[in-house]
């Protein structure tokens, strides 16, 4: 799970043109920023990009930070919600005609 959350970061990451070295924390509030950030869709109504902001944040806090800081057991259908989730991000972040690039993508060693 940690990897399929690691893949949206650098999705966010290559789509809103952020360094590799700059902090999670940053790159999300500004790649979402309510107000101007690059992936923020400002035809939007106000509470609805701050909806996806907070659930950008939410879901990297809790589903993939847990899992770098500690042993997470996830059991079947927990799992099936994250992959969902993850899925629906990187949907936002790579269109179909524009997919991440594989060396772009950060692969498990």
């Amino acid at each position: 799970m940690f990897q399929a959350f690691k893949e949206v970061e650098v999705a966010l990451r290559t789509k809103g043109n952020f360094a590799p070295t700059r902090h999670w924390g940053c790159v999300n509030e500004k790649g979402v920023d309510v107000d101007n950030g690059p992936l923020t869709d400002m035809n939007d109504p106000k509470a609805e990009r701050q909806a996806l902001s907070n659930l950008f944040a939410d879901a990297i806090g809790s589903y993939k930070n847990p899992s770098s800081h500690r042993h997470v057991t996830i059991d079947a259908p927990e799992a099936v919600k994250m992959i969902v989730l993850v899925t629906i991000f990187l949907g936002l972040l790579t269109p179909e005609d524009q997919p991440v690039s594989p060396e772009d993508r950060i692969m498990p060693e």
